[in-house]
């Protein structure tokens, strides 16, 4: 029998490896409202690091919104849904989410990992198939790992390995088979090729699901996401509103009424996981509002990676391909790469280093992540650190 101290001790010793690897991951504490600047230790800081997109996770219009919510409906809802969790609100953004991705319906969860989680087990059998894209969201993998349906994968993005497992799964005699892939590759800023990816999937009669986390409020007309940008329809979008949306949280799954009729069954992350707080989703409503009118923002987003990605490329950083607002500068070895965050960090840039097992060893990086907030001030601000950080630590 293998007792506590020993158990600590095992505990202790892996925590010791992974902080020789220069693998440990740490956290600082932000002192302000979520921004295009934070305050840390203090201290100002341009904040190149997170998911607020559209730069609304402090807007007054949801700052409102919330708060006017609150004093309607409450702080919580300590119960799930279908005893005593289900407020006007929730089927009210429910109701616009779905108008505004052009989906019959659609169902609220806590986080799109619990979307995406809670996905595929009540729709898809052992008798069904499910093909996955190599590099979608852990939670996307998770959700397959739970169903029963027999399980494919392709390589990133390949449509020849994308029909070949297609006619795979036909040839095992597969009663539906589901593709499911993320709409962006959030660690690369990659888009998914939604347009051969969706012609493939009808030639074999095949369903779509697309995870559009890193989408949703400024990808294609009106923010309505990857498929809107590509110009096609998928079966089945899973989002959230934890990033360009607002920035708190909660995810969704848009699709059919069928499907979402079922989800609200048997979906068990939505079976036993409280109700939004009635805040959060006051605030969506107003986000979406602000979403489908933000065409300005939007092209201010846009403008703001084009202008950044030159910059990083005219100083002589490696850069993954793209157009997305996500834009990756790749350092190969993780400790470097937390030596440049500690660097750009002193110089007033926020930025983290991504490494193993976020992404694959020998291909850490700085994810820097494009806001519409930022000024071309701050933009010359960063390069001005990143060209001067590079050189500190021999990354450039």
């Amino acid at each position: 029998m293998t007792d506590k101290s020993t158990f600590l001790s095992h505990l202790g010793d892996t925590l010791r490896g992974i902080e020789a690897d220069g693998l440990m991951k740490r956290e600082r504490l932000i002192t302000s409202a979520q921004g295009a600047h934070v305050k840390v230790a203090g201290r100002d800081m341009l904040n190149l690091c997170a998911n607020n997109y559209l730069g609304l996770a402090d807007h007054l219009a949801l700052i409102a919104a919330a708060k006017g919510a609150m004093d309607g409906h409450g702080y919580g809802m300590a119960s799930v849904r279908f005893i005593c969790g289900t407020q006007d609100l929730h089927r009210e953004l429910e109701a616009r989410i779905a108008r505004f991705l052009g989906k019959e319906d659609s169902i609220l969860f806590a986080a799109c990992f619990d979307a995406n989680g809670g996905l595929f087990e009540p729709l898809l059998g052992p008798e069904d198939a499910v093909i996955s894209d190599a590099l979608n969201h852990a939670s996307i993998i998770d959700g397959i790992r739970l169903c029963k349906a027999k399980r494919y994968r392709y390589a990133n993005s390949d449509m020849a390995d994308l029909e070949a497992q297609l006619k795979a799964a036909r040839a095992d005699g597969a009663r539906f088979i589901m593709v499911a892939t993320d709409g962006v590759f959030s660690m690369d800023g990659y888009l998914a090729n939604l347009k051969d990816v969706t012609a493939l999937a009808t030639k074999y009669g095949a369903l779509v699901m697309v995870d559009d986390c890193h989408a949703t409020g400024f990808m294609g007309p009106q923010g309505r996401g990857t498929p809107a940008h590509a110009g096609v329809d998928v079966d089945i979008l899973t989002g959230t509103l934890g990033k360009a949306l607002g920035g708190a949280l909660g995810g969704y799954i848009a699709g059919p009424q069928a499907v979402i009729d079922l989800l609200r069954q048997r979906a068990r992350p939505y079976l036993f996981s409280n109700a939004l707080p009635p805040a959060v989703v006051a605030a969506g409503i107003a986000a979406l509002d602000l979403v489908e009118a933000a065409d300005d923002l939007r092209t201010q987003l846009f403008d703001n990676a084009r202008y950044w990605r030159a910059g990083l490329a005219d100083a002589g950083f490696r850069l993954l391909p793209g157009e997305h607002p996500i834009i990756p500068v790749m350092l190969g070895d993780a400790k470097l790469a937390q030596a440049m965050a500690a660097e750009l960090y002193n110089r007033g840039v926020y930025v983290s280093g991504f490494f193993f097992p976020v992404v694959p060893k020998g291909q850490a990086r700085i994810r820097t992540q494009m806001n519409a907030r930022l000024t071309r001030n701050d933009l010359d601000f960063a390069l001005d650190a990143f060209r001067g950080a590079g050189k500190a630590v021999g990354a450039i």
